[in-house]
């Protein structure tokens, strides 16, 4: 439980940044000119709760996953020539309208073998240029497949739909299995009005989509010759023909049941015995009350299925058994044989004996593995057609049909599955903790066995059922089971053993995941005084208790209550342990953190130093913790605003990661996404946006789309997005993301506000002010209920509302806002904290907004003084500050005061950003606004920024545009008015194409050409 803080930049929400007047980013864009006046970009820490990290929508980029392929049919597939022909010549008719056709019938009639063979004529034909299979079976695995059909990074079903609309070559999609009736295919076509559609499904009410042909019984004749086939050379019998007539008409021509009566003669039988063993078999069937209500096709099915079964062998039908537990595809070899070497020992032993029983019939045993035993069991199965081989990916699958009445004629029951199957999840998973894809595959079956979680388990297995759910972001299953085992636990052990105090901090960690961190803490109290108690205060349980209670005080903005925690753990470190101990230096580390959230960021560079150079001399260089040390330092270093410092670190901790750990480890992962953060801060958001592609394509195959990790990374490749002024695609993701977090995490999960918090911020971007305010409003409403007026979140809530109020020109609001958290910040954090400096400077851009410059100029030489003295001249912040109140200077007409300040600024950023990074030019345009200002407008033209925004962040990027028009306003103050037309036509029309025809900017646009 003691875990060391990775300081991961991608950590939810984080703190936001001082607003400048028009400022957003590192660096804010202003408005463009009104008429020929000159409007200043004004520097401002974007002062938005954002997240950073990564995806991509519209670069190119090679994917990783391959769409599914159509299978092939069974070898063994006869007759439906009818039906087949029906289908090429409707699909034969010429392109240029959608063409739909519905294949409709009983399960195991046959529809998705008849679907298959059609696609494999089609294409030995070369009928379409592309054949997309899509398994329907419902809204999850549609969407799955439909994500690995889109050609660019940003891989989801509305990109792959909007992907196929736009490609006129002439496409089929295959959607097979669409049974569900609660299924909205429709929702699943592309929106064209070309392409060809086939659909397989047991749901006549999808019919209404196109043209339908019913698949019912087999024509007698291609029944009797599909059983010869599969019988093989076991029919030898002279009459065989009409022997097998005989057969196929008591199984009423029904595809399943022929494959599987072939299956059972060609394994163990011949023609003449085979009907009436099927006579017997189905006559005991009818005598059960429970089947009458079944129709004679399934009753057909479940006779072949039980002669089938009742030839099995006892670990053939244990194994099916088992399979018809799980969800009916992806069943993998390696749940059995990585159960097979765990060693998790359970608490109850009756229950390790029928476990390892049940392995060791399947080829386990003694912590071994024989995969000959496995693999003659499971061809046992597949020589009765009971169950399928995927090719692709070596899993088993079994036909719902099949799996149903399993479950049934057996009479599994609870015991079963808590006795067998659960644990047999749970092992595979104690034999490797961070086999993180395994984790994944088993995402189905842990969805199909979580109504057993709350029924009574092995407590061992409980607590690895937890782990799993807990790494699949499966929250709520992981409180149900660690709730059960702490109540188990505090009933047979009592209140202050120390498993149960152990199970105590587990479920406080899932609360802590679920944004619960009241309900954490009040566990954590609890363990940390019964650990006091017991243990002492000195004692490694009762420190590690302290510092878990010191983290949920941290997820709360307690930091002084974190401090002082993490201070006397600390300190017992290293009295108790020595200074260079691992968990003295971890606590250390922690301590660190907290140092930086306070802003004390001197402090925290000089523990992480210490840190990083003990672990170096311990533990080497490539050690895992020695490079997290290595990121954490890289992370303070960005605080201070020493990128290049940072970015040296983060290559290093890159680079070894890839070749230590591999290239879609964690950790490896983590590092990526930080210098992805890195270089964003730089600007340099290309690289940013590679790297974050890389990251989310990666999280999306290991954990799944909407593990909280991937739409992290969804959330902060959107963020890159809008730092490249393309509003429209990062709009298109944070809907995503906030709409994946509701549903999976609830609507006041802190990460849910947390998105709801950045779309706002993009809705403010994009002018759409009213939609911004409604989320913002949503979410301070919330973090008020849940976290107090005071905690840090709410006053950034509070001071996005008060921004978002300014934008609308409701500066009262604003300013009645951003006084209550000045005067929060002051008296929680002190008067120099780096959020009450941001407090500070959204005030003064108010002030501006009003035209009270004065008062705006008196805080912000608060601010800057402040900055100065507590980050140095050159700090980002600093040079922020600085540049916010040239501007106060400017709106006086202080133009020479704002030059000096300025060109200061211009400076310092040539110098340690270089000449192309956006700050940079941000200041190079505000310098040549302000000569514009005095008059020189040859100097301000002789500012080159707009050649270079052009260059660096394209033609139509917000800071381009706005180099643009103030460019058209020069030369309109010259004179040179054909040269300033032109200019503005181009803003104008960019603006209409970007940010619609109503957007404040647009509309400003339009008044300075008409000014023109």
């Amino acid at each position: 439980m003691d875990s060391e803080k990775y300081i991961n930049i991608e950590a939810p929400g984080g703190t936001g940044g001082p607003g400048g007047h028009s400022g957003s980013g590192s660096g804010g864009i202003g408005g463009n000119g009104q008429g020929t006046q000159f409007h200043v970009s004004v520097d401002g820490t974007s002062h938005w709760n954002i997240n950073s990290a990564s995806e991509t929508i519209f670069s190119p980029t090679v994917k990783i996953q391959q769409q599914k392929i159509c299978p092939l049919p069974v070898p063994s597939f006869t007759g439906r020539q009818e039906t087949l022909q029906e289908i090429h010549q409707y699909f034969g008719q010429a392109q240029g309208t959608r063409l739909v056709f519905i294949l409709h019938g009983l399960g195991g009639s046959g529809k998705s073998q008849l679907a298959f063979k059609f696609v494999q004529e089609a294409q030995f034909n070369k009928r379409f240029s592309d054949v997309f299979f899509i398994d329907a079976t419902s809204d999850e695995t549609a969407e799955t497949d439909l994500k690995l059909l889109a050609p660019t990074a940003n891989d989801t079903p509305e990109a792959a739909l909007s992907w196929l609309a736009g490609n006129h070559n002439e496409w089929l999609i295959v959607f097979d299995n669409a049974d569900d009736v609660g299924l909205d295919i429709a929702k699943f076509f592309p929106p064209c009005t070309f392409g060809s559609i086939l659909i397989t499904t047991r749901n006549p009410q999808l019919c209404i989509h196109g043209v339908d042909s019913p698949v019912s019984n087999m024509a007698l004749d291609d029944a009797s010759k599909l059983l010869l086939k599969l019988a093989g050379r076991k029919a030898v019998e002279d009459n065989k023909e009409e022997l097998a007539t005989a057969i196929v008409k008591e199984l009423h021509c029904f595809a399943l049941a022929v494959s599987q009566a072939g299956g059972y003669i060609n394994a163990r039988g011949d023609l003449k015995s085979y009907l009436a063993l099927y006579k017997s078999s189905y006559d005991k069937l009818l005598q059960r009350n429970d089947i009458q209500g079944q129709s004679q096709y399934n009753k057909a099915v479940y006779a072949t299925w039980n002669l089938s079964y009742n030839k099995l062998s006892s670990e053939g039908k244990l194994l099916l058994q088992i399979f018809s537990c799980l969800h009916h595809q992806g069943i993998g070899t390696e749940i059995f044989e990585k159960a097979s070497l765990s060693e998790l020992q359970m608490d109850d032993n009756d229950f390790q004996v029928q476990v390892n029983q049940v392995l060791a019939q399947l080829g386990g045993s003694n912590q071994t593995w024989d995969a000959l035993v496995f693999n003659e069991i499971v061809g046992e199965l597949q020589a009765y057609s009971l169950i399928e081989q995927n090719l692709q990916d070596q899993s088993f699958s079994v036909h719902p049909l099949i799996q149903q009445w399993n479950k049934h004629t057996t009479e599994q029951d609870r015991s079963f599955m808590q006795t067998c199957v659960l644990p047999i999840i749970a092992m595979s998973c104690y034999f490797n903790t961070e086999d993180f894809k395994h984790i994944t595959t088993l995402l189905h079956h842990m969805t199909r066995l979580s109504p057993f979680f709350q029924q009574p388990l092995d407590l061992k297995i409980s607590v690895w059922l937890a782990y799993i759910a807990e790494q699949q972001g499966r929250w709520s299953d992981s409180e149900i089971l660690r709730s059960s085992v702490l109540e188990a636990r505090t009933r047979l052990l009592g209140e202050d053993h120390p498993d149960t105090l152990l199970s105590m901090s587990n479920l406080a960690r899932t609360y802590c995941d679920q944004g619960r961190w009241s309900c954490a803490e009040e566990l954590e109290v609890k363990v940390l005084e019964a650990s006091k108690r017991l243990l002492g205060k000195d004692h490694p349980a009762t420190l590690c208790s302290m510092n878990n209670l010191a983290s949920t005080y941290s997820n709360q903005g307690q930091w002084t209550d974190a401090e002082e925690l993490q201070v006397t753990v600390l300190e017992a470190s290293k009295r108790v342990l020595c200074e260079d101990h691992p968990d003295t230096l971890l606590r250390m580390s922690n301590l660190a953190v907290t140092y930086g959230d306070q802003g004390r960021w001197s402090d925290a560079e000089e523990l992480e130093v210490k840190v990083l150079e003990a672990r170096k001399r311990l533990l080497g260089d490539d050690h895992p913790a020695t490079l997290r040390s290595m990121d954490n330092l890289a992370s303070t270093y960005s605080d201070q605003g020493r990128w290049s410092d940072a970015e040296e670190l983060r290559v290093k901790v890159l680079e070894a990661s890839k070749r230590l750990l591999g290239e879609e480890h964690p950790d490896t992962l983590l590092s990526m996404n930080n210098l992805a953060s890195t270089y964003s801060n730089q600007g340099q958001w290309t690289d940013a946006e590679e790297l974050q592609v890389t990251v989310l394509e990666a999280r999306k195959r290991i954990l799944g789309e909407e593990h909280p990790r991937t739409l992290l990374s969804m959330s902060n490749l959107a963020r890159t997005y809008s730092d490249q002024g393309q509003s429209t695609y990062a709009a298109e993701l944070e809907v995503k993301v906030l709409e994946a977090r509701k549903r999976l995490l609830g609507e006041e999960h802190p990460d849910t506000l947390c998105s709801m918090n950045n779309l706002a911020s993009t809705y403010g971007n994009q002018g759409r002010w009213s939609d911004a305010e409604e989320l913002q409003v949503t979410a301070l409403e919330a973090r008020k209920r849940l976290l107090g007026e005071e905690h840090p979140d709410t006053l950034l809530s509070m001071g996005n509302l008060a921004r978002t109020y300014s934008d609308q020109g409701r500066w009262t609001y604003a300013e009645e806002l951003e006084v209550k958290v000045l005067e929060a910040s002051k008296r929680l954090l002190g008067e120099d904290h780096p959020a009450t400096l941001r407090s500070m400077g959204n005030l003064a851009s108010t002030y501006s907004d009003q035209g009270r410059w004065t008062y705006a100029e008196e805080l912000e030489v608060k601010v800057l003084e402040a900055s100065k003295r507590l980050l140095g001249e050159e700090h980002p912040d600093t040079l922020c500050s600085m540049n916010n109140l040239a501007s106060t200077y400017g709106n006086q007409g202080r133009w020479s005061d704002a030059e000096e300040l300025e060109v200061k600024v211009l400076e310092a950023r040539k110098r340690l950003l270089g000449d192309d990074h956006p700050a940079t030019l941000r200041s190079m345009n505000n310098l040549a606004s302000t000569y514009g200002d005095q008059g020189r407008w040859s100097d301000a033209e002789e500012v080159k920024v707009l050649e270079a925004s052009k260059r660096l962040l394209g033609e139509e990027h917000p800071d381009t545009l706005l180099s643009m028009s103030n460019l058209a306003s020069t030369y309109s103050d010259q004179g040179r008015w054909s040269d300033a037309e032109g200019l503005q036509v181009k803003v104008l029309e960019a603006s209409k194409r970007l940010l619609g025809e109503e957007h404040p900017d647009t509309l400003l646009s339009m008044s300075n050409l008409a000014s023109t």
